[in-house]
């Protein structure tokens, strides 16, 4: 049989994800190239009698066909307010507009301190310049409460609730730094253009609650309601620090889950736990299935009524994409089992992605959904080689089962685990091999059993779920043990695309190469054996040409030949492996980037050497009042967690040589708390004052707990970092005499500011100081050593304000280029339009973060060069 003949839906399958990834990556022009590539491989598959007409037409259509459905579906997929738009676009990234919309609550309602999150269909949207809609206009809703009795009113809100809300409009952020995450790009693949954003629970009226409806927004509502009230119960069950962890294993709800103990999961790499896949789904199916033969229903029967049941708990789970692909094929199996058809899991993974990519193109950008599909696919092809690899004891084969199931995930998902999360801990295959089967066996089935037993027997509930506190009590300081040592977690930088299809296609062979070195193994034991048998003594006058025959039948065997290909195949994963690990080994360019944080300063340089300095982390002041606890967010917005790092790991920074502390004020260094948790940092320079803030006491303890040696430089400190790179201060004066650290509220005056020198180019981080610390500095470089060269890059200081960045510190730099590190939606007017003309006058260019994001600068021996990606 012809090989595509073989498995001609899994083929289809290719094609059809292949043609969706290429219209949504490359555009109409892309998928059209591809579909003629396409049409001349189908015509060589034909040729080459791999493939039947039949089957390389069917494929070229099915590969014509989703990329047509995913060009249809971006070509659907805007705003029906083009004219708001259009304004918005102008008028920059602070446009809003007052608008009232009537629609309805078409997601759960998400509560978060003094935040409330749904996504609603609006139906009519009133605002200036808005016709009435020929469309629904899906909107993302931020609803900020003004009191903590509204809580309680929030609470009453559900999806299908019909509503009005009165607010004002704005489009979601785009990324401002390479790299970052696309707010906007986000929210366009859930059909979603626009934010509303309103204040105080009287903003919103309830026209019609859902309880009243039986539309399907309705209908889901109250699946809302039995996950809130099951995941109530589980609350009940369990003390607060576990609460949130079993509503996430079990429901799918993660609004409650710790945010550190999530942290400390995602280094091992086991959040796949804690989102609802093929394997929760694999165990409800598992134990439902057991009940009923319990019950002595026939086989038939408990396949019908599992046709029913995994839908609803696909539904009660969250229906994320991850779930939904193993629901389909669980129906889909059960389906065919009930037919009697039932052949392979490959067929029912092709039919399930393209049922669910046909249903919505824009779930292939789902990472979720790319993460489930390939461990799927990987476990299907490649568990069943490397187990008959392995050796088949009399007891304990399962143990060699499941680690044969954890090196193959671990080894399929390892690229797009680098691609998306940067980092990948050398313990985590110990650790999944070990709380992979004890979580999903144990844990989750007793902690189900506990929800449900608690209907008709609470203590035994309370019993049981007593058991599973304890395990869960192992799991985490066996989590926490494991995720600990720093030093064996990688940061990798992000790889592009063609490194991660490398890696994935040199699995398939790999397995396919291991399959083959079975049937070698086989053969070599069967030949062994005849031998054996058919062997006689030699005779003394022998001459040894028998040796001879085997040493010459032993060189032209698969065996040899397969030898060879393993050293292939660990000579190609070490070549991809050391790329990875440092994708700028050869780059002898330098970089300095100014990173957008907002209202604060942060900026990473590598050099030609391939150090990494940070200036500053960013961070936002805290407005908090007393009495006002209720509006803390149970994961509040960290530019450090949220930015600064993924920024860091994104491009491979597994280490920062140098961490430079302008001052001790927070938009400057409450980034820097979750870098030093998360980055090695090995020293660190600072302006030699403290400040009694929370945040710079805990910058310090951190700095002291992890044993990074803290160094306070004064002015005409210089340190060579590489052969192209110095680093000198210009100030703060150095203090004789002090042995105490002196305390210094107003940070600003005392702000260290450093001269980056980079092939001879020359960068100034002048942190917030004013005019008066300018002129002082001016009067003292003067003094030592006349004027000074023109600064190529200037980082202009304290935002821009009107009290900084003086005439004459322009006129004695000379500035070619200047950098202002504002927020879009500051409220202190930065950078002040007189700082702005000064720079004009002085023949600088200017870049701003608020209007161009981050500002990126390579530098080589032949020039400096901007460049935004």
């Amino acid at each position: 049989m012809r090989l595509m003949d073989r498995r001609p839906l899994v083929w289809f399958a290719t094609c059809f994800v292949a043609g969706s990834a290429a219209a949504a990556g490359l555009g109409a022009r892309g998928a059209m190239l591809l579909a003629g590539a396409a049409a001349l491989l189908a015509a060589a598959a034909v040729l080459g009698k791999q493939a039947s007409r039949g089957v390389a037409i069917a494929c070229l259509i099915g590969l014509c066909l989703a990329a047509g459905t995913r060009l249809w579906a971006d070509a659907r997929n805007v705003t029906a307010l083009q004219e708001l738009a259009a304004a918005a676009e102008a008028d920059g990234p602070r446009a809003a507009y007052a608008a009232d919309a009537l629609g309805t609550i078409v997601s759960a309602v998400e509560i978060d301190g003094d935040r409330v999150t749904f996504r609603m269909e609006a139906h009519a949207i009133q605002a200036e310049g808005v016709e009435p809609l020929e469309r629904a206009e899906r909107l993302q809703v931020q609803l900020r409460l003004s009191e903590a009795p509204e809580l309680e009113v929030a609470a009453a809100w559900q999806r299908g609730d019909e509503v009005r809300v009165a607010g004002e409009l704005s489009r979601p952020a785009e990324a401002t730094n390479s790299g970052g995450f696309d707010y906007r790009r986000y929210l366009r693949s859930q059909g979603i253009h626009w934010l509303l954003k309103a204040e105080g629970a009287a903003a919103l009226d309830v026209a019609s609650p859902a309880a009243k409806q039986w539309s399907a927004a309705a209908m889901l509502g109250r699946v809302d309601a039995a996950r809130a009230w099951l995941g109530t119960r589980l609350g009940a069950l369990y003390p607060a620090e576990q609460s949130g962890y079993m509503q996430g294993l079990i429901l799918g709800i993660r609004e409650d889950l710790d945010p550190e103990q999530f942290n400390a999961f995602a280094r091992l790499g086991l959040t796949h736990i804690l989102a609802i896949s093929g394997l929760h789904v694999a165990v409800f199916m598992y134990a439902f299935g057991g009940l009923m033969k319990l019950a002595r229903q026939p086989r038939e029967r408990i396949l019908t009524a599992l046709m029913f049941a995994v839908p609803l708990y696909v539904l009660l789970a969250g229906a994320s994409p991850s779930v939904l692909r193993a629901g389909v094929m669980a129906v889909l199996g059960l389906i065919a089992a009930r037919l009697g058809k039932l052949k392979d899991g490959l067929h029912l993974l092709a039919a399930a992605a393209v049922l669910l990519l046909l249903y919505n193109p824009y779930y292939l950008d789902s990472v979720s959904f790319q993460l489930s599909f390939l461990v799927t696919l990987g476990l299907i092809v490649g568990v069943p080689p490397v187990r008959r690899a392995l050796p088949r004891p009399r007891r304990g084969g399962w143990l060699l089962d499941l680690a044969a199931v954890t090196l193959v995930a671990q080894l399929v998902s390892f690229p797009v685990t680098l691609y998306y999360f940067n980092q990948f801990h050398l313990l985590s295959l110990l650790a999944n091999f070990i709380l992979v089967p004890f979580i999903s066996f144990i844990v989750m089935p007793a902690g189900t059993a506990a929800m449900l037993l608690g209907f008709v027997w609470e203590d035994g509930a309370g019993w049981l779920a007593g058991l599973s506190v304890r395990a869960n009590e192992w799991s985490f300081a066996l989590v926490d043990a494991l995720s600990k040592p720093d030093g064996l977690r990688i940061i990798w930088a992000t790889p592009p695309l063609w490194w991660v299809m490398v890696w994935l296609l040199l699995m398939a062979a790999l397995f396919r190469f291991v399959d083959r070195w079975n049937a070698v193994r086989r053969w070599r034991e069967e030949e062994a054996a005849a031998c054996e048998e058919a062997t006689a003594p030699l005779s003394a006058g022998s001459d040894g040409g028998d040796d001879q025959y085997r040493r010459d039948r032993s060189s032209h065997s698969p065996y040899g030949r397969h030898m060879r290909a393993a050293v292939g195949y660990a000579a190609a994963l070490i070549i991809l492996l050391l790329y990875a690990a440092n994708p700028y080994r050869f780059d002898r360019s330098g970089t300095v980037s100014f990173l957008d944080v907002g209202q604060g300063d942060a900026a990473l340089i590598r050099t030609p050497a391939g150090k990494h300095i940070l200036i500053d982390g960013g961070g936002a002041i805290s407005f908090a009042k007393p009495g006002e606890e209720w509006r803390a967010r149970k994961d509040p917005f960290d530019v450090g967690a949220k930015v600064v790092v993924p920024l860091l790991m994104r491009r491979g920074v597994s280490e920062l040589d140098l961490l430079v502390v302008s001052h001790l004020d927070s938009d400057h260094i409450k980034g820097l708390h979750a870098v030093l948790e998360q980055i090695p940092v090995k020293a660190i320079w600072w302006n030699g004052s403290m400040k009694d803030s929370e945040d710079a006491v805990r910058l310090m303890e951190l700095a002291l707990d992890s044993g990074i040696p803290l160094y306070a430089p004064a002015d005409d400190d210089e340190v060579e970092l590489d052969y192209a790179t110095r680093l000198k201060v210009l100030w703060p004066v150095r203090r004789n005499g002090e042995e105490a650290v002196p305390s210094e509220e107003d940070q600003n005056e005392h702000s260290l500011v450093v001269s980056l020198s980079m092939y001879g180019y020359t960068i100034l981080f002048p942190g917030d100081i004013s005019s008066e610390t300018e002129r002082l500095i001016v009067e003292r470089e003067q003094s030592a050593g006349g004027e000074a060269s023109p600064i190529t890059i200037l980082k202009v200081a304290h935002h821009g304000s009107r009290y900084s960045t003086s005439e004459e510190w322009l006129a004695y730099l000379r500035p070619l280029s200047a950098v202002a590190s504002v927020s879009a939606t500051n409220t202190y007017g930065h950078p002040h339009p007189d700082v702005i003309s000064r720079l004009g006058h002085a023949g600088a260019a200017l870049w701003r973060t608020d209007l161009e994001g981050e500002a990126r600068f390579r530098l080589t021996s032949s020039g400096v060069f901007a460049w935004k990606e």
